[in-house]
């Protein structure tokens, strides 16, 4: 017999946060998050979100044993923008047995309903910086450290339940060009700049992140305004993922683009991949992780494509080849040789239209799921 309990306790919040870990911890294509960030997520004191969001944590059990979690959130925020009363789901694994997910989904819903929502989607988080979409293809590839990954059978599962596909993100594996492609795409950046009197910003050190990395932010807001889901991040926000990507980046890997007034008006994020890393040390950064995390930064042979934007006025001009002749550039330098695409909207044409003319791999697809109660 299942039974499904709201964690609540501390200890129960870690034993949610865990399960992941442990469920996966033979599958090499699993790459766990940082332990610490994805536990302070479900902290109301510690989480921003907590101001237009409510939720809760499940844990399945059977025979003592746990064999499953979800979690639900209910994004204000979201449904008033919207116009929609949904219910997210989030966080969501199970072993292959149908008892066991029907009565993680059950849960949910119920939860749903007594929020008073008629709809349940997911897996999504607090706002669109979380992780987002069931893997649906790419089983056999690694997983990124932003990114969820699930069994083949998870989505079997869902769509037995009455969940049915809403909306679909692609990544893509992109192989660094050669001299020429790179000369060819920095050709193309330079005329940008100069007919639209824009200038790159020159990062030479962390420190000097402070002054740009909000201003990033902010942008986030307006440049992804229109995608699926998504809500304005807060100030508290802001300042929380901000502090969670910068320690991750590199200058030579990232790249600001102002207009004459100073504004930001694109930037691209990347870093070197820690998935590695973070599989060795399974999330955890003490006592040895951080020093795997550390190496990863020195040496690696990929990169992972975290977030791009470009402010509206700017989008369809050009501006991205800016932005992907900076990071090419950087990639050359410190020898990696190919890099991976977060998740991107199938239908978010402009973003998908940046990597025409790169050899390319569609590898992976995730989805979002809806249900109707």
């Amino acid at each position: 017999m299942v039974t499904v309990r709201e964690a609540v306790s501390k200890a129960d919040l870690r034993r949610f946060v865990d399960f992941p870990n442990k469920m996966y911890r033979d599958i090499p294509q699993y790459i766990p998050g940082f332990y610490s960030d994805d536990l302070q997520d479900w902290d109301r004191k510690k989480n921003p979100a907590a101001e237009y969001c409510d939720w809760k944590c499940f844990l399945a059990y059977r025979d003592g044993e746990i064999v499953g979690r979800i979690a639900g959130i209910c994004s204000h925020r979201a449904n008033e923008k919207w116009k929609t009363n949904r219910m997210r789901f989030s966080n969501v694994d199970f072993i292959d047995d149908e008892e066991v997910s029907a009565a993680l989904f059950a849960t949910v819903e119920n939860y749903a309903r007594e929020m008073h929502c008629d709809e349940v989607h997911g897996p999504l988080g607090f706002s669109d910086m979380d992780r987002e979409g069931m893997l649906v293809e790419g089983f056999d590839r690694k997983s990124m450290f932003i990114t969820y990954y699930n069994h083949p059978y998870y989505p079997q599962h869902l769509e037995r339940l009455g969940y049915r596909k809403d909306a679909d993100w692609i990544e893509y594996l992109l192989k660094v060009p050669d001299d020429e492609g790179i000369a060819r795409i920095r050709r193309l950046a330079e005329l940008v700049k100069r007919r639209y009197k824009l200038r790159e910003v020159d990062l030479k050190h962390k420190s000097e992140y402070p002054r740009y990395i909000e201003k990033v932010f902010r942008l986030v807001n307006i440049a992804y305004a229109d995608l699926y889901g998504t809500v304005e991040l807060t100030e508290r926000q802001i300042k929380r993922y901000a502090g969670k990507f910068a320690p991750l980046v590199n200058p030579k890997l990232m790249s600001i683009v102002e207009d004459e007034q100073g504004e930001v008006i694109a930037f691209g994020i990347t870093a070197p991949s820690v998935a590695d890393a973070l599989k060795k040390s399974n999330g955890r950064l003490f006592p040895f992780g951080f020093l795997r995390v550390l190496r990863a930064f020195r040496v690696n042979d990929t990169i992972d494509l975290f977030l791009v934007a470009v402010h509206p006025d700017y989008q369809g001009r050009g501006v991205n080849a800016i932005l992907i002749s900076h990071v090419w550039d950087g990639c050359r330098d410190v020898g990696i040789v190919q890099a991976e695409s977060g998740p991107q909207l199938e239908k978010n044409s402009k973003i998908l239209a940046q990597w025409s003319g790169f050899e390319k791999e569609q590898h992976k697809r995730r989805r979002c799921y809806l249900k109707t109660l």
